[in-house]
């Protein structure tokens, strides 16, 4: 959200939030042996050693010419790490390990862009760039970061176990006994986006605000769990065209897609891939899926997904009209309201934080798993793209991605703001998402 142009002195608390989203990357990276740095764990993704540059990469095109006047030391690493968006067009990638520069010479990158940079923020020297003040950069720079952290960890999920250095994990295991009941949602209306001139940061598909008329509707109490998922698998849902569009099907057919990519058969019963470890399947933890295998599920139940709307007014809505800045009301996030902020490697029982539930009695929807919707990923009336990132939302306004809302165990806290949107295409298995469905 562009501010008046002025030179900015950088706030105390985002230094200290820049310096906290770096741990959190570096971390990351320390989980994975160095031998597989040169992995790719998903095919469509690029491979572990880019996103090593990528984050300081973006940060040094983002800020040191256009706001410090800094001259770049290594061009052709500021290009090869610039852009970390899934590759797109149909398309795999085709490099190979011996494209990519040694894992030395990438860190030694990264130490001399941080240094560079923070040489520049800890003198409180700095300007502004097309019009947006340097604290909105650094809001740019550190959700960026923390989103790839989020990333980071489905990708690093698709590790083979052998390839990764075990850390501890507080996710309980233990069967917890689910009585599944949907929650009626009475009309009202879904106060969506932020004001622009509100001097809230959002990144550009949040703005403008605006309201939308929602209608009654009931909506499951907690997301679909492995338990009932399975109960789909058994009765063919995987088999049955006519629980699919035309698009998920073939895509369903063409890949083999017989059950969620974190699920695997072994010795006649079905497994769970953890970040460290495989476990008899959760069937109290939410179903992990595509959002093609959300609708097919929806379908078989008789139901739908919700809109973004209806999620958003069982989330943050009232039957007083009023809405809450977060579910359970305006107090700050907490591990006591749900699995998100990096709580946890995985998810958790859907029913284990009851004191996160919205004003409605809906329970789990901030955390433990991004929940699709079916609104696909579109500008809000009077959209405009960052000019220092045009790419970020609009090219992704393609009818192929839906949103998604709520945020997963690897959710960043600032991030669960009701005005953030998370978007996937419909055959993307591998994000910690699950859902919960609608009837209308």
């Amino acid at each position: 959200m562009p501010t008046a142009q002025r030179e900015s002195v950088v706030d105390a608390t985002l230094l200290e939030r820049i310096s906290d989203a770096r741990r959190r990357s570096d971390a990351l990276f320390e989980i994975v042996q160095t031998d597989a740095m040169y992995d790719r764990p998903i095919p469509e993704r690029h491979r572990i050693i880019f996103y090593v540059g990528h984050l300081e990469a973006f940060d040094w095109n983002l800020l040191h010419e256009n706001v410090f006047g800094l001259r770049s030391f290594h061009p052709e690493f500021d290009r090869l790490f610039a852009f970390g968006i899934d590759p797109v067009g149909g398309g795999l990638p085709t490099d190979h390990a011996s494209d990519w520069p040694s894992l030395d010479h990438v860190r030694e990158y990264v130490r001399n862009i941080r240094n560079s940079l923070d040489d520049k923020l800890l003198r409180n020297t700095g300007g502004q760039r097309d019009g947006f003040a340097l604290d909105t950069l650094l809001n740019v720079a550190i959700e960026h970061r923390l989103m790839h952290v989020e990333t980071l960890a489905y990708m690093l999920h698709q590790l083979p176990l052998d390839r990764k250095i075990p850390q501890a994990d507080s996710s309980p295991v233990l069967a917890s006994p689910i009585t599944h009941s949907m929650i009626k949602i009475p009309a009202g209306t879904a106060h969506l986006g932020l004001k622009r001139a509100g001097g809230v940061f959002g990144w550009d598909n949040e703005f403008e605000a605006h309201t939308v008329d929602v209608a009654a509707f009931e909506i499951d109490r907690y997301m679909v769990t492995n338990g009932q998922f399975l109960e789909f698998l058994e009765d063919g849902g995987y088999e049955r065209g006519e629980l699919w569009g035309d698009a998920d099907w073939e895509w369903r057919s063409a890949g083999d897609i017989t059950s969620p990519v974190f699920w695997r058969k072994g010795d006649g019963a079905w497994l769970y891939r953890t970040m460290f470890d495989e476990i008899p399947l959760p069937l109290d933890w939410p179903a992990y899926v595509s959002h093609a295998e959300a609708s097919s599920y929806a379908r078989w139940a008789g139901k739908a997904l919700p809109t973004e709307e209806q999620w958003h007014r069982a989330a943050y809505g009232s039957s007083e009209g009023t809405e809450r800045s977060y579910p359970w009301g305006n107090e700050p996030p907490s591990p006591n309201h749900g699995n998100f902020d990096f709580e946890n490697w995985d998810p958790v029982p859907v029913k284990v934080h009851p004191h996160g539930q919205s004003a409605f009695g809906v329970e789990g929807m901030l955390g433990n798993g991004w929940e699709w919707t079916s609104t696909v990923f579109g500008p809000c009336a009077g959209f405009e793209p960052f000019p220092f990132y045009r790419g970020y939302s609009a090219d992704f306004f393609d009818g192929k991605h839906f949103v998604m809302k709520g945020g997963s165990a690897r959710t960043a806290a600032c991030m669960l703001r009701p005005s953030f949107r998370n978007w996937f295409q419909r055959h993307y298995q591998y994000v910690y998402a699950g859902f919960r469905c609608v009837n209308v």
